[in-house]
């Protein structure tokens, strides 16, 4: 809806890619890519990564480059609930609403939803659009190689394509190999 709003105020033109598909439809591939590259402790912790928190605000107080720490949960909350804007706000209703999300969801659902509405590029939400608008296949027959390409696109998947991730590609297949993927 966000994204609609900004085409409509900017007039340009916007068409949605859109498709819903169950986790099992999605290539193991692609799931332990996106966990590698957005959150890599997703099954040890319960919605915070306090280590990353902590890392990112070390990094923060020493001058370094400004580094996010949110989890799959984290942001699977903000996309249902509160668009991409930054506000004290919106990160206080998402501390309670990620706990929230942990115990009635559980991971399974979590990491479907999350790889079903996040987006992957103008218009393009969920894996399955991505596949096939990127690769011209279904989700379920990604690789290794395209799906660490595809994951490397979501910290900025407007601007980003999977073909010019070359550097951060490899860092995630490294991350899979070091997780046992």
């Amino acid at each position: 809806m966000q994204r609609r709003l900004q085409a409509w105020i900017h007039h340009t033109p916007y068409h949605e890619r859109y498709k819903f598909i169950p986790l099992s439809q999605i290539s193991p591939d692609l799931q332990h890519a996106v966990i590698a590259a957005e959150d890599a402790r997703f099954y040890q912790h319960h919605g915070f990564d306090w280590h990353e928190v902590q890392i990112a605000a070390e990094d923060d107080l020493e001058g370094g480059r400004t580094r996010g720490a949110s989890t799959i949960t984290q942001q699977l909350v903000k996309n249902l609930f509160f668009g991409t804007g930054r506000s004290v706000l919106r990160k206080g209703a998402e501390f309670t609403l990620v706990p929230v999300a942990e115990f009635v969801l559980g991971k399974r659902r979590i990491l479907e939803i999350y790889l079903n509405v996040v987006e992957w590029g103008p218009g393009i939400y969920g894996a399955e659009s991505a596949c096939r608008y990127y690769d011209g296949t279904a989700a379920r027959n990604i690789g290794r190689q395209r799906a660490a390409r595809l994951a490397a696109i979501l910290p900025a998947p407007r601007r980003r394509r999977p073909e010019r991730m070359n550097n951060y590609s490899a860092l995630i297949l490294e991350r899979m190999h070091q997780m046992g993927w």
